[in-house]
């Protein structure tokens, strides 16, 4: 079980989707080109109630497209435009009441 938080993109919408259209055309890659995948090591998540505090946490932060939690193995997958400040990525995990030891 995981917990994933994608945000809407920009300039992806499309009328009566249910995604906006992200997952039925090419805007899925083109919104992700270019994007910097980072995963971080998280402690204390155990269920999906974990997973989700921490995700959307994180999802938060600017520049986020997307975030995937697993209590299984603790890891926090980050997909954003840029690299994340860490300390900001460590606030956000804080506050989600979770610990973030660092880059996996």
């Amino acid at each position: 079980m995981s917990a994933h938080t994608e945000l809407p993109q920009i300039g992806t919408e499309s009328a009566g989707s249910c995604c906006g259209g992200a997952c039925h055309s090419d805007a899925a890659t083109s919104a992700t080109e270019g994007a910097v995948t980072t995963v971080y090591q998280v402690k204390g998540m155990t269920c999906g109630h974990c997973e989700g505090a921490v995700a959307g946490e994180i999802s938060e932060l600017d520049g986020v497209a997307s975030v995937t939690a697993a209590a299984a193995t603790g890891q926090v997958t980050v997909v954003s435009a840029a690299p994340l400040d860490e300390e900001a990525v460590r606030a956000a995990v804080d506050e989600a009441g979770y610990e973030l030891i660092g880059r996996a």
